[in-house]
This record gives C-alpha cells, structure tokens and sequence, in this order.
C-alpha cells in the first residue's frame, strides 16, 4: 500500500480503559509515528445503553495521560449511523444483501426442528425469496433486516502477524448488516467507518479474527481495497487464563492511582507481544517510535507480569532528574495530606537528599509518599507487628532506648557516622548486639521494622525529631497500658 498509513484505535466507551485495549492503541500508535503516518480515535458508541460519557471521558483522559495523542478524533461511531445504513441499503441495490423476515423466535424453532445447536449459523430462509415480493413485504410494512449474500469460496487474506489466514466461506453465515430497527451491525459499522476514514492498516486483538473474513466480504461488495490486516496476541493473566479483574489492575486508571509512570506503562505494554530483536527492556518514548516494527510482533501470547511493570517503573524512575522526582512526589504528598509542597520546595536540599535515601526500596510514586511520610509527620504510628516484634518486655525496650536516646543528645556533630558510632558504643556498655537497638530505635523513630540504614534514618531526621520521637517512644512504651500488655505476654 502507498502512502503513509492511516491506523485507527476505535475503544468501547462500555467500560474502563484497559491494558490490552491501551496495548492496541499503543501499537496503532507506533506505527503511526514511525512511519509518519495518521493516528485516527474512533469511539465506537453505537450500543448507546451501555456507552456513556463517563467511560468515554476516562478514555480520552487516560490516552493523553499516557502520551498517545491523536491525530483525528475522536470521531463518535454514532454519528455516522444515517451512512451505516445508506451503505446496508447500498448492498441491498447491489444485490450482495437480501431482505429477511425471519424473527429471532422463528430462526430459533427451525435450529431446533432441525437438531440443531443454538449456535448454529442462520439457514438462509429467505435468501430465495422473489426479489419483488420482498419489497412489497417490505412497503408494506413488515419488519425485516438486511442480511449480507455470502458468496461460495474461500475469503483470505494475508495477516501481516500471523500470516496466510482463509476462511470457507460455506462457514460464514449470511449475518445480518442491518437490524430492522434500521440500526447497523458492528461489522458494517466498522468497515463503513474504515472506508470513511481511509484505514490502511487495521491493527486489532486476535480475538477479532473471526470478523476479518466478514469485513473483507464487506469491503469486496463495496467495491473497495482491503487494507492490510495485524491481528495482536492475546494478553494473558499468570496462570495463562486471559487476563481480567481476577488478575488484578487493569484499567489504565489503577495504574496511574499507584504512581505509576505513564513512560513505564508503556514501555511495558510494548513489551507484550513485541520483541525488539535484543535484550533491552527499557525504553523511552522515542526509542520505542525508532525502534517498533510490524515484523517485531509475536504470535504467541504475552503473559501479563505485574512485578515486571513495577521494575520497569523503578527503572524510569530512576531516569528522572533529583528536580523533576521530587515534583512528581510533592504532588503526591500534598495529595495525600501528608505535606505541603511549598514546604518542601523551600527545603528542597533536605528533600532531594530524602528521596535519594529511598531510591533503593521505592518503584513507584506511592511507595515513595509511603516512605517519605515517616519523615515528614510530627508523630509516628507504631505498626503493631513491628512493636511486638521489636518491643517484646516494653519496660526493658523503654529503658534501652532512654540511655540511647541520652547518647544521641549528647552528640557534638549530628552524621551517620557518629550515630553508628554512639549506638554501638552503647550496645557493648548493656553487653548487647547492635542489632537489639538498632530494630527497637528504627520502630521508635519510623514505627515500622523495615527501611532505609536506621542511620541514615535518624540523621536525614534530624536532632530535634529524632529526639523528640525517641522520647514519644519512651513514654509511650511506659504507658500502663503497654506495660500490662508485656506481663501479659511474658
């Protein structure tokens, strides 16, 4: 085909927008870009008591999150139902459709005369009637659709995935492409609106294959070229089921909710059921535009790994500049309540040297925010599991943590270093491990049992905090109520 290609992306606004309808999209989009080509958004809302405005407005608003804009669009599939029906009844005229009168109850009680399963396609009942008759039916009133005259033979094509493709057309049942309400099918709705648009390639999921040699009959009544067809593997959950709500997240709302980046997901999804040839796995927006090819598509379906993305997440994350990391993270936090933003803007040096201390451990926006809380409230919650871990005999972790806190303020300079140096001084004066302060004072001042160096913990704290959470420790673990429970265990 020459030119430059004209691809489309035509979602459902049924529902949310998932991962494999983004991985579509995304796919549609690469091409595009890669080739210099139209990236067309088509939504399809002609089942108007499923669409509605909601699902149409969390499609348009998860595309732009991620970056795949469009080129035209969005183009509403309802707005071209008079043309829908012009082209059925242009078929009609053709001679390539018939009228039927058949109701559902009559096609029903005819399979079922015959033995027939329910699934069985319709058996042509009216395909024989006279041409003129019909229309007087018709003038007269009585309801019927339109039904497409399947030809004998064979309909082929080759699929730009999974190669050469064929159908009996003995196979196809003569479907309808126009109810008798006057409303189209989805097949002719889709071939009328791909004509309309000028599609030259239409990049789908596998599962539409069957409506492939459907819609090439189409476009052959109509006197029109095919374009080339790409049918994309199916997208699986990890117990190789296709995946769904039981596998976890799916829309693409969840995902930007979990601080996700919009550059990870996508880097993600290309992965599924792409390959680029090599072993790289982290990509850029633009490296995925250079480097995307049609070739690269794989048969086999891709299974859906939800710690890779979290990985691939951690990587772009990595990526961002101290500035740009720290913006996205402030906009969490202030989300959340947690801090003000211009509050860490004015001590920024202090939060940039945070968010490096957490690097490590973070692989999304969320789990940074979680993180970086503990540094930023005034008081601390003490996770249950962590204290009665750490904090068995709480008279004894009290006292502990009093001659600690008592070196720490007697400190000269306030760095790792030195902490490292007072706390395991004052292990080897009680005759202790390290170990039995260092979890008992990394519950004190964070309240849970896992993170950063406690160190580096308590000196990014600073003096003052530090202190002051080690003294609401103190207290806290002196309360009759914690010593009662103590006894209790003991």
């Amino acid at each position: 085909m020459m030119g430059a290609p004209r691809v489309r992306f035509a979602p459902s606004p049924t529902g949310h927008l998932h991962v494999g309808s983004v991985r579509t999209a995304l796919f549609n989009w690469l091409y595009a870009r890669g080739a210099g080509g139209v990236f067309v958004l088509r939504i399809e809302d002609t089942d108007r008591t499923r669409s509605s405005v909601e699902m149409t407005r969390a499609i348009l608003e998860g595309m732009t999150w991620l970056g795949l804009t469009w080129d035209e669009g969005p183009v509403h599939q309802a707005d071209g139902q008079a043309r829908h029906a012009a082209d059925a009844r242009s078929l009609l005229a053709r001679g390539a459709a018939y009228r039927c009168f058949c109701t559902a109850e009559q096609v029903a009680a005819r399979r079922a005369a015959r033995g027939e399963r329910e699934q069985a396609g319709y058996d042509r009942h009216c395909r024989d009637l006279d041409a003129g008759v019909a229309a007087r039916r018709a003038e007269a009133g009585e309801p019927h659709a339109l039904r497409f005259h399947v030809p004998p033979g064979t309909t082929a094509w080759e699929d730009r995935v999974y190669g050469a493709i064929s159908f009996a057309n003995a196979d196809i049942e003569d479907f309808v492409v126009l109810r008798s309400d006057g409303t189209p099918v989805y097949n002719l709705a889709v071939v009328s609106d791909d004509i309309e648009m000028r599609i030259t390639h239409v990049m789908r999921g596998e599962d539409h294959i069957s409506n492939t040699p459907k819609q090439i009959l189409l476009y052959r009544a109509f006197g029109r070229p095919l374009p080339e067809f790409a049918h994309l593997p199916l997208i699986l959950g990890p117990d190789g089921k296709r995946l769904s709500k039981r596998h976890g997240a799916t829309a693409v709302g969840e995902y930007q909710s979990l601080g996700v980046l919009p550059v990870a997901l996508v880097n993600f999804l290309a992965l599924l059921g792409w390959s680029p040839g090599t072993d790289e796995e982290v990509f850029a927006l633009d490296e995925l535009i250079a480097r995307f090819s049609l070739e690269g598509i794989n048969r086999k379906s891709a299974v859906f790994d939800a710690q890779k993305l979290l990985w691939l997440n951690g990587q772009h994350l990595a990526r961002l500049s101290d500035e740009e990391l720290a913006s996205r993270v402030a906009a969490v936090l202030e989300a959340r309540g947690t801090a003000d933003r211009a509050d860490l803007e004015a001590r920024s040096d202090w939060f940039h040297a945070l968010l490096g201390l957490l690097r490590p451990r973070a692989r999304t926006l969320e789990e940074y925010a979680t993180q970086a809380a503990p540094f930023l409230a005034r008081d601390v919650t003490y996770d249950a599991v962590a204290a009665a871990k750490h904090w068995k005999q709480p008279r004894e972790a009290a006292t502990r943590l009093e001659k600690l806190r008592d070196r720490f303020a007697g400190l000269g300079t306030w760095t790792v270093e030195t902490l490292e140096e007072a706390l395991r001084a004052e292990a080897e004066s009680l005759g202790l491990p390290a170990g039995q302060l260092i979890h008992p004072l990394r519950v004190a001042v964070t309240g849970v049992a896992i993170g950063p160096g406690v160190f580096d913990v308590v000196a990014m704290l600073g003096r003052d905090l530090a202190l002051q959470r080690l003294d609401a420790a103190i207290t806290h673990l002196r309360s009759p109520a914690q010593n009662a429970a103590g006894e209790q265990s003991a």
